[in-house]
């Protein structure tokens, strides 16, 4: 079975769990706290597996991999199941460019180690923490809320009528902003598509506070 080593809150782990589960993949989780006790992500034993020290890893049957994106598109070209991209050239490159921008983009610069540095080591305050933090979600939807807004006629996803990896990247980075109460009403057009995404099992079953490490 495949083994995805997670953390309950973590944006990229649950980019993971809605694709495996689009997928209709079997995967058990093993958590990995990325606070508790200086973050189990840097014990010895799990820096080997991963010497990022970050989730999520998959284990494959002993074949270990990395990244979100990675991960996502190796599920796609392994197993059987929904396809993830469209097999299109342009529309799948679309799809990609969009995952891009919130995993390359938007992501990094708002990631836990990222704000411990801003807070630990340069000494900003919580507000202008929480201030670098909607910035960089804002630069990054704002692009997305155009890029995106030509195929709203089409259908209810980031690219019409079927669902891609676009939609998987733009819902957690969406449960994301709303954790830091990011305000989104200059995004109709990406709230329209994360509240169509909430509707479907491969979506909620893989929601953070679904989890069973899930913390209140």
């Amino acid at each position: 079975m495949l083994k995805l080593y997670s953390y309950w809150r973590s944006t990229a782990a649950y980019r993971v769990r809605i694709a495996l589960n689009i997928k209709r993949l079997s995967y058990s989780v093993i958590p990995i706290h990325l606070v508790k006790d200086g973050g189990e992500q840097h014990k010895p034993e799990y820096a080997e597996k991963n010497p990022q020290e970050l989730v999520p890893l998959l284990d494959d049957n002993g074949k270990l991999l990395t990244q979100s994106m990675a991960i996502c598109e190796y599920l796609d070209d392994v197993y059987d199941g929904p396809f993830l991209f469209p097999s299109e050239p342009f529309l799948k490159a679309k799809v990609r460019s969009v995952c891009q921008i919130i995993a390359c983009d938007i992501h990094p610069l708002d990631n836990l180690r990222v704000l411990q540095y801003l807070k630990g080591e340069l000494k900003v305050s919580d507000e202008q923490k929480l201030t670098w933090y909607a910035h960089w979600i804002h630069e990054g939807f704002k692009a997305l809320e155009s890029m995106l807004a030509e195929y709203k006629t089409q259908g209810p996803f980031c690219f019409g009528d079927k669902l891609t990896l676009a939609d998987v990247f733009l819902v957690s980075q969406l449960y994301n902003a709303r954790r830091f109460e990011v305000p989104l009403d200059d995004y109709p057009r990406l709230v329209e598509i994360e509240q169509h995404c909430l509707t479907l099992d491969a979506f909620k079953d893989a929601q953070p506070e679904s989890q069973p490490d899930a913390v209140s």
